[in-house]
């Protein structure tokens, strides 16, 4: 079935489509629309499932912690200080192995007080032990929600399923809807081998003395390492029953490539149409698009841009006192590899700010004109300060 909805109702199918057993609700701009939505879903019955209105980001995190021990299917969604007050939870529902599903609507940190896009919110928590996927389109959300809990609840890890503020939460497109017949054949009920049962003595989130907890955080790493993986597996049987698929990465025209722009998120779409009039000109450039970033995907990333002679990273954030966070994680991938393109980053759109075809346009004028990269910070559509 088709239905024109917007980011946050697509995160909120995603999530009755699941059929979540617990959502931990709290408003802050720009995601209230997602609980508010799944709030009428469990008030006419359409999903069954708690509902639980708590007073702030960190309890909801510490609700759908709750319910992940206790066995249940367990979702919230944030933004920007919200995901910040969840830091210390954060942290419990990974090391804790929790197979919880949230949704991030990328907005700007403050101050200066801001409830725009950009991706230094979920960007931050980037070493957390999350899985994070950052998505293009609604349709691309409603997907991905479905796909995380069939990842999280096999290598139990929590997933983070990201997209941007107003550009995709508060703008309607066309979304195909799965038939919850479907869902349910490609994502069976959870069922944990270990939860609290009171038939059972099971402890959870126990003192853990130095001989345990390194190989704890270890075992961590090895099931981030399978999620690459799993999801690939993942997304390939999503496509069998819904005719989509989406990958880790999705290079686009990018055979025999000179240039290729790497981007995630909303940015991808304005770079898309760029390419394809570059492409009419007879210009050889491509695009690369992340759309998986933790675990980061990094041999797919090699193996899409070593035989290009440019690389143009495009970053919607800023790792202060380095620059472009994923121009930092492209350039430790290729650190062992012998063959490397030139690596060039870009900072834009932060704060909302637009990235139109012509910000892309000046990068890509910008690369043509430099034969070598360097480590300079270049910002695309910054104004000029007093």
């Amino acid at each position: 079935m088709k239905e024109v909805m917007s980011g946050n109702h697509a995160v909120s199918y995603g999530a009755m489509l699941s059929r979540a057993q617990v959502i931990a609700a709290y408003p802050i701009t720009p995601q209230t629309q997602i609980v508010e939505m799944l709030s009428e879903f469990c008030r006419t019955g359409r999903l069954k499932a708690k509902f639980i209105k708590v007073e702030s980001e960190h309890s909801a995190l510490a609700a759908c912690i709750g319910a992940s021990i206790a066995g249940a299917r367990a979702f919230t969604a944030t933004s920007a200080q919200g995901l910040a007050l969840m830091h210390e939870l954060i942290h419990w529902a990974a090391n804790g192995r929790m197979p919880i599903v949230m949704a991030d609507v990328n907005r700007s940190m403050a101050p200066g007080w801001s409830i725009w896009t950009d991706q230094n919110d979920s960007l931050s928590q980037r070493d957390t032990g999350w899985l994070q996927f950052y998505c293009e389109s609604n349709q691309e959300v409603i997907d991905t929600i479905i796909q995380g809990y069939k990842i999280a609840e096999t290598v139990l890890l929590p997933v983070m399923v990201v997209l941007d503020a107003f550009v995709l939460s508060h703008t309607s497109e066309g979304v195909d809807i799965p038939e919850q017949k479907l869902v349910d054949k490609f994502l069976p009920p959870y069922k944990p081998q270990y939860k609290m049962d009171l038939n059972q003595t099971l402890a959870f989130g126990a003192l853990v003395t130095p001989d345990y907890n390194f190989e704890l955080k270890y075992q961590i790493q090895e099931a981030m390492e399978y999620s690459l993986t799993l999801a690939r597996k993942v997304d390939k049987e999503f496509k069998r029953f819904s005719g989509r698929n989406y990958g880790l990465i999705e290079p686009y025209r990018c055979a025999r490539a000179e240039i290729i722009l790497v981007t995630s998120g909303t940015i991808t779409s304005t770079a898309r149409e760029v390419i394809d009039n570059l492409r009419k000109q007879g210009e050889k450039i491509g695009l690369l698009k992340i759309r998986m970033f933790r675990p980061f995907p990094a041999q797919e990333v090699i193996e899409a841009l070593e035989d290009c002679k440019k690389v143009a990273v495009i970053d919607r954030n800023i790792g202060y006192g380095v620059g472009g966070i994923l121009c930092q994680e492209i350039k430790s991938a290729f650190c062992n590899n012998a063959r490397r393109p030139e690596i060039f980053g870009y900072i834009t759109g932060i704060g909302g700010r637009d990235v139109t075809p012509d910000t892309i346009m000046e990068i890509v004028i910008d690369v043509r004109k430099n034969n070598k990269a360097d480590n300079r910070i270049k910002y695309v559509g910054l104004r000029k300060l007093r």
